[in-house]
């Protein structure tokens, strides 16, 4: 997971452990890598964390360097869906 938000495994091991705070710009990859809005991480509902959990499960095996594609792609498809809703106004 911290190579495929582009984050030393350390990093991450500080951010979950609660030892450092996440700062927005790895929250922000964490959301997308995860295909989800940020506010969906902190939501503390059973059916919430069971949907995260199973995309975590369907990454499981990848190599770092095809998360970090699926990373990529999805934020370009964020990124194009984001500037059509701003052409659409």
């Amino acid at each position: 997971m911290a190579s495929a938000i582009g984050i030393t495994r350390s990093a991450y091991s500080n951010y979950e452990s609660g030892d450092r705070e996440v700062p927005y710009d790895v929250i922000e990859k964490v959301s997308d890598f995860f295909g989800c809005e940020i506010a969906i991480l902190f939501e503390e509902k059973e059916n919430v964390d069971a949907m995260i959990l199973a995309a975590a499960f369907r990454i499981d095996g990848l190599s770092s360097e095809d998360a970090k594609e699926i990373r990529y792609f999805k934020d370009v498809v964020k990124s194009y869906i984001k500037m059509t809703a701003i052409e659409a106004r």
